[in-house]
């Protein structure tokens, strides 16, 4: 591997560890409350992006779905051509958005207001935008760079989305109490994980 390469795994990682610890702790911790509160009562998580964070609600919704928690994805332009119809008083909705002024997700956000019973959280990384002013619940990520030559690839901020939800499946596994043998293992049969899992006891 090139000096050049290691200078650049250097840099992004220090700017993806930065930006993680920018994120307010007691906001994580609330929102990890809450999901469990939310799943504990029988409804659902459900994450909502665009563009390339499409893949990272995809990624989250399996982990949660392969532990056998309830959670969704919401197309943020599909929410409004009847998938809305997926969300229900009592879930918790994670909108994900860079910028926090995407008209769809403003959009989106708006007429989940309106849905009593929705508990709406925002992962942004605009401390002020139109969704950021307006939402209570919110983590808002500081992020120097996105560590392409324009600083306008979705790449960090991708890649910090990821981390952070998966932060929370990992969370809810523990405080749930989850078993790789009763819960894990029935829902992933296939694949290496599921030969592995068949031969141990």
């Amino acid at each position: 591997m090139t000096d050049s390469a290691y200078t650049y795994f250097e840099n992004d990682m220090a700017m993806i560890e930065s930006a993680l610890r920018s994120i307010d702790k007691n906001q994580m911790e609330r929102l990890i409350s809450e999901c469990e509160a939310v799943l504990h009562k029988g409804f659902r998580v459900v994450v909502s992006g665009l563009g390339k964070n499409v893949c990272i609600c995809d990624k989250f919704v399996g982990t949660m779905l392969s532990l056998g928690l309830n959670a969704g994805f919401l197309h943020t332009n599909s929410a409004v051509h009847g998938d809305l119809g997926m969300v229900h008083p009592g879930d918790l909705v994670i909108i994900l958005t860079k910028s926090g002024a995407t008209v769809e997700s403003v959009y989106l956000a708006n007429l989940l207001k309106k849905r009593k019973g929705v508990d709406l959280w925002l992962l942004s990384f605009e401390e002020h935008s139109p969704l950021a002013d307006s939402m209570e619940n919110k983590l808002i990520v500081r992020l120097e760079h996105e560590g392409d030559r324009w600083n306008v690839i979705p790449n960090n901020s991708t890649t910090i989305n990821l981390i952070v939800l998966q932060k929370v499946a990992m969370e809810l596994s523990k405080r749930l109490n989850l078993s790789l043998e009763a819960d894990f293992k029935p829902n992933h049969p296939g694949g290496a994980i599921g030969v592995r899992l068949r031969h141990e006891k």
